[in-house]
């Protein structure tokens, strides 16, 4: 109940500032993505990481393959995977219901089913320790992204946000490889409980172990790919604004017109400085 009017509480004012901006349709839409995503983002990460902190794995990391295979689970883990579940099962048939363009619903679709495969896989496998882990470092760096794409909308010069995004990005990655590697690479290989037991929700196979190794690889592969070609666009649509400046130059200073040295017109007739009319030259006749 208190997470429900948290993501209340934080969705009424994104859409008042949402009304404010004057946004264009397809920024509209991104917006409102970036908002409910930065609610959810940020209530898994605080939800994760206060799961971490109580059942203690932060403390002790051997504890993440010790003991597995991991049955036996508290309330308050079992009922993070069912929400987290829920929520991008939800997901699937909310495209439908918000009139998503179909230009995004593929994109969409790939982030949904990639939640719901990692989730699912790390709920089913009884690697939910190691699973708490890295989606708390997935979330935290997602919820950098859309704060930095909201802060975008509002002001498009905001552009620091999403270099700390970066750098959050390259580190979770680089932490996510190097964890799965140590817990499902070392730690269950060193095991003693080796083999396949449905009933005992034992699954530490070596093809189990590459499996999950392999999904893991190629879905960081797959988003330090994403990251790239974003970080790429970023660059050339900075260069293009720098050589459209370029090309424009300062404007010219208008010059002052200068007084006659004789003196003004004053109703289409030469006026000298006294206010006399100047002599005329004679014309010599030829």
């Amino acid at each position: 109940q208190d997470v429900c009017i948290l993501c209340i509480d934080m969705w009424f004012p994104l859409q008042k500032v949402n009304r404010r901006l004057h946004l264009s349709k397809s920024k509209n839409t991104k917006f409102n993505e970036s908002g409910q995503l930065c609610v959810f983002h940020l209530v898994s990460s605080v939800w994760s990481l206060y799961i971490l902190v109580t059942e203690g794995y932060l403390l002790h990391p051997s504890s993440l393959w010790e003991n597995y295979p991991h049955i036996h689970l508290r309330f308050q883990v079992k009922f993070f995977y069912l929400a987290q579940l829920a929520y991008w099962l939800h997901a699937l048939p909310e495209l439908y219901f918000q009139k998503v363009r179909k230009e995004e619903i593929p994109r969409q679709l790939q982030y949904i089913c990639l939640y719901l495969l990692h989730v699912l896989a790390a709920y089913m496998l009884n690697l939910s320790r190691v699973g708490l882990v890295l989606l708390f470092l997935q979330y935290f760096s997602e919820l950098l992204f859309h704060i930095a794409r909201l802060f975008y909308f509002t002001d498009e010069s905001h552009q620091k946000m999403f270099d700390l995004w970066a750098a959050g990005f390259v580190f979770t990655r680089m932490v996510t490889l190097t964890l799965s590697f140590l817990v499902v690479g070392f730690g269950l290989a060193r095991a003693e409980n080796q083999g396949f037991d449905l009933e005992m929700g034992n699954f530490n196979t070596v093809l189990i172990r590459m499996t999950v190794l392999l999904l893991v690889c190629v879905t960081q592969s797959w988003l330090l790919w994403k990251f790239i070609r974003f970080q790429l666009r970023r660059w050339r649509e900075f260069r293009r604004t720098q050589d459209a400046r370029k090309k424009a130059g300062p404007k010219p200073a208008l010059r002052p017109l200068k007084r006659d040295s004789l003196g003004h017109h004053e109703n289409g007739v030469l006026k000298a400085e006294n206010g006399a009319s100047p002599r005329t030259k004679k014309i010599k006749a030829p």
